[in-house]
């Protein structure tokens, strides 16, 4: 397994294997990988001749306030996870070597990114097209794969795909989920004993949501008022945003007639925790 910090080598090693005939698989990560991350690289790794991970905490996608300097971080171990997945390739560049002095380039999608986490944290999502949109053009991947509990990121990653025609498929992976039903996340680490136990709102109101659906509810704000006494049953638990989207525009919707994704964004504590669901698909 190779581990290239340089943006200029990896892009000549990532062109020598396409120019070669092979197919490269792509799998972007801010690193302090799990279960959910080594999901990402099972399914790729069947699918491409190459894989390439890259391990790179974006500062670009961090509001001003929020835990960029604590981000969790463990390199090592991290290229372990990546070698025990017969990754061949972990691309781990700095902050500098994605924007040197004087960058000023970016990339915006307007419209799916404009509701839930993109409102809730300006910028964010502008910072994940662009470094997504470096990184494709460094990698030259055929396929790269994203995970499903960043919904809404997914989303706009393939919409940027489709509008600036990258010749590239985006696969989502399912969401990865503790035996419990917490969705995993980096930021679970930040839960103490007891948040760790009042995270499970976040899946019992998704739970809450398929029930009800499962049941014939097709009220939006039926389903938005039964999550939400779900988390405020959580002492620690303060509601971010809990909605229900049209799965493919984002927009929101007052009855569930297409397939929705009901969007939930909570803090535990100080931990902003995301989750969702399909409904109807």
């Amino acid at each position: 397994m190779e581990v290239v910090a340089s943006p200029a080598e990896i892009q000549r090693i990532c062109l020598g294997h396409r120019i070669g005939g092979r197919s490269i698989g792509f799998v972007p990560t801010m690193g302090y990988l799990h279960a959910g991350h080594t999901s990402l690289m099972k399914l790729a790794r069947p699918r491409v001749d190459v894989l390439v991970v890259s391990i790179f905490v974006n500062p670009a996608q961090f509001g001003p306030r929020e835990d960029l300097a604590s981000y969790p971080r463990d390199l090592e171990r991290d290229l372990a996870l990546c070698r025990a997945e017969g990754v061949d390739i972990v691309f781990t560049p700095g902050s500098a070597d994605v924007y040197p002095p004087g960058y000023s380039t970016w990339v915006e999608e307007t419209r799916l990114s404009a509701g839930l986490c993109g409102a809730s944290r300006p910028g964010h999502f502008r910072g994940v097209a662009t470094v997504v949109l470096k990184l494709f053009n460094l990698v030259v991947p055929t396929l790269a794969v994203f995970g499903s509990k960043d919904y809404q990121q997914a989303r706009v990653v393939a919409k940027m795909v489709g509008d600036l025609d990258l010749p590239v498929e985006v696969v989502t992976a399912p969401i990865v989920r503790e035996p419990d039903g917490l969705a995993m996340s980096s930021r679970n680490r930040y839960l103490s004993g007891a948040e760790r136990e009042q995270a499970l709102c976040l899946f019992h109101a998704l739970e809450r949501a398929r029930a009800l659906f499962a049941a014939g509810e097709r009220s939006a704000a039926a389903i938005i008022a039964a999550m939400s006494a779900e988390i405020a049953a959580a002492p620690s638990a303060r509601i971010d945003y809990v909605e229900v989207r049209d799965a493919e525009t984002l927009e929101p919707v007052e009855a569930l007639e297409r397939p929705a994704v009901a969007a939930l964004a909570v803090f535990i504590g100080s931990t902003r925790l995301i989750d969702n669901a399909v409904l109807g698909a």
